[in-house]
């Protein structure tokens, strides 16, 4: 198939002790280490208060990320059409939602309920950020980075428009502790556009093919194996952002579904 030709104008990026994508960016080149100052939680300011207070982790991991790419392209958030994605969700809620069902269901939490589903992320940020344009909450297990960016790539190209993607994971609790190697939050956001659009960053070629190959650990700074080792879309997630923080152009491949693959030339 035709190549897909992708602009890269912000990058979001937050995990504990990486509050942005410069801090992230400097790790990767081995210029820093995890900040000790940074916040213990993402700051999602374009909440308003009340939601920022009551939201779950996943939505204000995705929040965060994806208003510091926004930023970053001088987009207006309002203006773009958005892909989220999550190889689980919110797992705090579910466990929750789990053992109250199984314990005493008449106590179950509206409110936590409502905030369960797979999209919440993406209904606080389109509310938020007053946005109007289609989204989408995206879920492929293991391969749910790639599945998200090939959503985001192929509506980029076939608008042709700008549009957002985020990717995040957070910890699981409880029962599901044992079923998922998900120990630390996540989360990192791109605005991509099709590259007839001028753009003097960075760009990304895209390809897509038939194919099974196992993804190797990502060449990461000491202080994010932890994290690269924690979620397949970390690890994913990790890999992309390490090429585009390097000097020179770099190739790799993730998976998107059993059997897709994306053949990825990043020009940093």
């Amino acid at each position: 198939m035709t190549p897909l030709r992708l602009n890269i104008e912000g990058i979001g990026a937050w995990a504990r002790g990486v509050p942005d994508w410069p801090a992230l960016r400097a790790i990767l080149r081995g210029e820093c280490d995890l900040r000790e100052d940074a916040p213990s939680k993402p700051a999602a300011a374009v909440l308003p208060p009340a939601e920022r207070r009551r939201a779950p982790e996943a939505v204000l991991l995705a929040a965060e990320v994806s208003a510091q790419a926004c930023a970053m392209s001088r987009r207006d958030p309002a203006s773009l059409p958005c892909v989220f994605a999550s190889t689980h969700g919110e797992l705090a809620i579910t466990d929750y939602l789990c053992a109250t069902l199984g314990a005493a269901p008449r106590e179950l939490s509206p409110t936590r309920f409502h905030n369960s589903v797979h999209n919440a992320p993406a209904g606080y940020w389109t509310i938020a950020t007053h946005c109007e344009r289609a989204s989408s909450a995206v879920t492929g297990w293991h391969a749910s980075f790639g599945a998200g960016l090939l959503e985001a790539a192929l509506l980029a190209a076939a608008e042709p428009a700008p549009v957002l993607f985020a990717a995040y994971d957070t910890a699981s609790t409880g029962p599901l502790a044992e079923m998922t190697r998900t120990m630390l939050p996540f989360g990192t956001a791109f605005v991509l556009s099709p590259s007839q659009v001028p753009n003097p960053g960075p760009a990304m070629v895209m390809r897509i093919r038939a194919g099974e190959t196992p993804l190797p650990m990502p060449d990461v700074a000491m202080a994010l194996q932890p994290l690269a080792a924690d979620n397949p879309l970390d690890a994913h997630a990790l890999a992309l952002l390490a090429a585009l923080a390097g000097d020179a152009p770099a190739r790799m491949t993730l998976p998107a579904a059993p059997g897709l693959l994306l053949d990825l030339e990043i020009h940093p």
